[in-house]
């Protein structure tokens, strides 16, 4: 009774499939999740997803599939959040390796098709830019999305395009989304939550911790990205719909555009072609920038009154809450000081953070 779950863009994707699994499917260990190794440059340094080739100790699931288990390791200096999530959560993590392009990414998902005769399949994207044109101003990673929407309409098999959250990943949004949208197929509760929450104290990624806090019951307005990009906290946030697989295509032209393609090169070029930008290319230059940029200092006496000045800018546009990937760019310190960061601001205000986001308040009700 094996259940396939692909991760339609990687990393916060994959623990969001571990919430589906668990609101949908009763999240046992019988569900196989098929993601990138493709993190924010606060984890991995590296621009672009990981092969297999970047990790150690990884077991072959099928003949063209690896699995990454919890003795798995990236291969310094690239990072990898994907062992890890094997160690906590009971799926099994499987890796996409787009190197050989959606024809690649094709030949895999066949293979575990064939191999697993899973009971379902289904495709989940948290924000919905696997729905993006190609040219909206606001769209920042199409790659990762545009690659599996290509190779699952290409597989010969029953799979289900799931939205998650509608517009918290800030490339789409809801307003763009709502036509698109098909049934609601679920409402995350506090209940799905739980089982990704001891995950969600680490791992980077905003629009699924997004999606937790949402599924909690929190609303408001996040702030998030290096640019401050603001996220409405809403009803509609904790909800899945299901969106027609085919339809989904004939929207996106990237992943029309690289159906054929057979190298990462390629999806690459047509990237820049159809989009104008690859991801890419900025994580490139991002690199370059962060090898150069001096981390601040972090101690309590350096970074609360820093703090307390974004807090008050955040608080005159609208912001309730943000995340710790935020403050960390923020506040001008790198990937590795992030924990370090959490730690001491919830140790100096824990009545601020609302797991996994901080809580700006309203100046009237701000202790500090």
């Amino acid at each position: 009774m094996t259940r396939l779950i692909v991760a339609a863009g990687g990393g916060g994707d994959a623990v969001a499939a571990a919430m589906l699994d668990a609101a949908l499917y009763g999240g046992d260990d019988q569900a196989v999740i098929l993601t990138y190794a493709w993190d924010r440059l606060l984890i991995d340094p590296l621009p672009g997803p990981r092969g297999a080739d970047n990790f150690t100790s990884l077991e072959p699931l099928t003949p063209a599939v690896w699995k990454v288990p919890a003795e798995a390791r990236p291969i310094a200096p690239a990072g990898s959040t994907l062992p890890r999530l094997a160690a906590e959560l009971p799926h099994t993590f499987a890796l996409i390796d787009p190197g050989h392009g959606a024809e690649g990414v094709t030949r895999q998902l066949e293979d575990l098709v064939t191999h697993l005769k899973p009971t379902s399949i289904d495709l989940l994207d948290v924000g919905g830019d696997v729905l993006a044109r190609g040219d909206e101003p606001t769209l920042k990673s199409p790659l990762a999305d545009s690659v599996t929407l290509a190779a699952c309409c290409r597989v010969n098999a029953p799979i289900r395009l799931l939205v998650a959250g509608p517009g918290l990943d800030g490339e789409l949004s809801r307003e763009d989304l709502r036509g698109m949208l098909g049934p609601l197929v679920h409402t995350f509760t506090a209940k799905d939550a739980e089982p990704v929450s001891p995950v969600l104290e680490w791992h980077p990624s905003e629009a699924t911790g997004m999606l937790a806090a949402t599924a909690r019951g929190l609303r408001g307005t996040c702030e998030v990205r290096d640019a401050g990009l603001p996220i409405p906290l809403t009803d509609e946030s904790p909800t899945v719909h299901e969106v027609d697989l085919d339809e989904a295509l004939s929207r996106n032209e990237l992943a029309r555009a690289i159906m054929s393609t057979t190298t990462l090169d390629q999806v690459e070029a047509l990237s820049r072609e159809v989009c104008g930008f690859s991801e890419i290319d900025y994580e490139r230059n991002k690199a370059l920038w962060l090898k150069e940029k001096r981390p601040a200092k972090l101690d309590a006496e350096s970074v609360l009154p820093q703090l307390a000045q974004f807090e008050a800018e955040a608080r005159s546009r609208g912001i309730t809450h943000t995340t710790f990937r935020h403050l960390t760019e923020v506040l001008n310190l790198d990937g590795s000081q992030r924990d370090d960061l959490r730690r001491l601001l919830i140790d100096s205000k824990p009545e601020r953070y609302t797991a996994p986001l901080w809580h700006i308040p309203a100046a009237m009700s701000d202790p500090s």
